[in-house]
């Protein structure tokens, strides 16, 4: 476990004199060196005569609006850190001082603990790793991008993506990864966590929506020996593993309402209980979290907790569908043909311009993922030279679906049973009814059909799965 060193000092801005000698009196029993604010004004003089690390700044103040008082503090000194304090009723103020800059924040009332562990997140992790950048030398966004072949593009879509991540980076904030199926989320993570001062710490990503809900507390928070049957021996979780490095959630909106509270919890105390302990271990993580689906609907439809949406969307982060990124679905293509031809020993010219011009035209409902697929099957069924129309899996050559192709799946759905019909069934076979209906509305697409049954991808193929089993 890491261990926090003391900082040399923290300028605490609070304007009402009971928190200040509260938080005051816990930071200096921590051994921390505390300087005082009451106004914007005395804590604008304290930061020209003291040398702090950290600013514990309340963002409700007599004299100055906490957000443009932090605007000048890091216009001044760049590289100080900043936590800002807020009541339950602006949150929302919080989340948007995150945004400016801010590289955490507390909700009052908040106790000692929650106090301690948020500035111990920004004492010095560990030394530096050998053959590593420092965190001052970070690379850039091009170098990032063409790191892995399914995060490259020049598009303008792209780059704001890159500059967000060069702005995030740094910070302990938490980023809020959307988009669709096979869009580059989990890269997009990894690319944060390799430009943070956190990329010698361990990456770990867990996919909530690929394990089973009661196995899921168990995979994050980890389980003791005997906790539950099969557990044989002690289990660190996700949670544990990341310690001193980013934990990437995907499909965060498939987790379980329980289990939401208890990461709610993780997220405020910076604690873990495993399965079956009766004491909690501080571990020091950055939180990055994904999901295929629209987060504010998840939370309007009480899918997801909103205390907890609003303690994760603090960076949000949208990877944009393949079709919707121009020129770069032949950029993707092209790398991924070299790299995979490099793999296979073999060698190829590049993309006919009939390949190219089809490429453009495809929607991709996979996205990147269904691209590198395509190239992947072209690399191993040929030897070489100009990729072209013939050398395309066959699924391709159809093109996008013909309007009346799509006719006929709406008039396919609408012989779905009326609900008259329906009572009396089995509720799977009605779930299955209902399933194939809107497949054929969108042409056998499972990322749209998911989205409009309100379902991950991955959990509809793996019904699809169970009825080819049955």
């Amino acid at each position: 476990m890491t261990t926090a060193a003391p900082l040399k000092s923290v300028l605490l801005v609070e304007d009402t004199p009971s928190l200040q000698m509260l938080y005051a009196a816990a930071l200096k029993q921590a051994g921390h060196r505390v300087h005082l604010a009451s106004t914007a004004a005395e804590a604008l003089a304290q930061l020209v005569d003291c040398e702090a690390d950290l600013v514990l700044l309340d963002l409700v103040l007599p004299d100055r609006d906490g957000l443009e008082l932090m605007a000048e503090i890091l216009a001044q000194r760049p590289a100080i850190q900043v936590i800002v304090m807020t009541a339950h009723g602006s949150i929302n103020k919080a989340v948007e001082a995150m945004r400016a800059g801010a590289h955490e924040f507390l909700v009052k009332p908040f106790d000692e603990a929650r106090l301690l562990g948020a500035i111990s997140a920004f004492s010095p992790l560990r030394p530096p790793a050998p053959k590593r950048k420092a965190a001052s030398a970070l690379p850039d966004p091009v170098a990032v991008a063409h790191s892995n072949t399914a995060f490259i593009g020049s598009s303008p879509e792209m780059a704001r993506i890159h500059q967000t991540i060069g702005s995030v980076a740094r910070s302990m904030a938490t980023v809020f990864i959307t988009g669709e199926s096979g869009t580059g989320k989990e890269l997009c993570a990894l690319a944060v966590h390799d430009r943070s001062p956190r990329s010698a710490g361990p990456f770990i990503a867990l996919n909530c929506g690929a394990i089973p809900q009661d196995l899921l507390e168990s995979e994050v928070f980890g389980h003791m020996k005997g906790s539950f049957t099969g557990a044989l021996t002690d289990k660190p979780g996700a949670a544990t593993a990341a310690d001193g490095g980013t934990l990437f959630l995907d499909e965060i909106c498939e987790m379980a309402p329980a289990l939401q509270t208890k990461l709610l919890r993780f997220l405020q105390t910076s604690t873990v209980t495993p399965v079956g302990a009766t004491r909690p271990r501080k571990v020091n993580v950055r939180i990055v979290c994904a999901t295929n689906r629209d987060p504010v609907e998840a939370v309007r439809r009480g899918q997801f907790r909103e205390d907890l949406f609003y303690r994760l969307f603090v960076v949000p982060i949208h990877m944009p569908p393949l079709r919707d990124r121009g020129e770069d679905v032949i950029e993707i293509a092209e790398a991924a043909l070299d790299r995979f031809a490099n793999e296979e020993s073999k060698h190829f010219q590049g993309l006919s311009q009939e390949v190219r011009q089809l490429f453009a035209a495809l929607p991709w409902p996979g996205n990147v993922r269904q691209l590198l697929n395509v190239i992947r099957n072209i690399v191993v069924l040929h030897e070489g030279g100009e990729v072209s129309l013939a050398m395309l899996p066959a699924s391709l050559h159809d093109g996008p679906p013909a309007p009346a192709a799509l006719d006929t799946a709406k008039t396919q759905s609408n012989d779905l049973p009326r609900l008259d019909a329906l009572i009396g069934r089995p509720l799977a076979e009605i779930e299955r009814l209902v399933i194939e209906a809107t497949l054929a509305e969108v042409a056998g697409s499972v990322p749209k059909a998911a989205r409009i049954l309100a379902l991950s991808p991955s959990t509809l193929y793996r019904k699809i799965e169970g009825w080819g089993r049955s």
